[in-house]
């Protein structure tokens, strides 16, 4: 009796589709054959494989993939490039160049990972997050 109640409603549930817990991460994502412009404010992980022209301000990562392509301006947290990027590129922390990248313009980052294949035709300053704690504990001498 009880059994197939069970198995029924298992049936009726099989796609069903399960709501994201409440303070779970969660992704913003533009599919490939998206197109995007504007400015693009966003709190948690950005995810991009269409085409974003504009500028994306975002306090967590930004991820580029493969079939993705930005060109503009983008400040993150972290940032994860696989596909094509052209404009400033500021990254508070870590951004990891995947081989299959493409990134002209110019960049500031914390860490830098560049893997071995990737185009890189950049102006690159690094450790802006040790730079700017630098700036706000030295005062002029009066």
């Amino acid at each position: 009796m009880f059994g197939n109640s069970n198995k029924q409603d298992a049936a009726k549930n099989k796609n069903a589709v399960a709501a994201p817990s409440a303070g779970g991460p969660s992704l913003n994502s533009l599919v490939q054959g998206s197109t995007l412009e504007g400015i693009v404010s966003a709190h948690s992980d950005f995810r991009i494989d269409g085409s974003v022209k504009g500028k994306i301000y975002c306090d967590a990562k930004v991820i580029i993939g493969p079939s993705g392509t930005v060109e503009g301006e983008i400040s993150c947290q972290n940032a994860v490039i696989e596909g094509r990027f052209e404009g400033v590129l500021e990254v508070k922390e870590l951004l990891n160049v995947r081989e299959t990248a493409f990134i002209n313009g110019d960049v500031s980052t914390g860490k830098l990972i560049v893997q071995p294949g990737a185009v890189f035709n950049v102006v690159c300053k690094m450790n802006i997050a040790r730079e700017a704690a630098t700036a706000a504990t030295d005062k002029p001498l009066a």
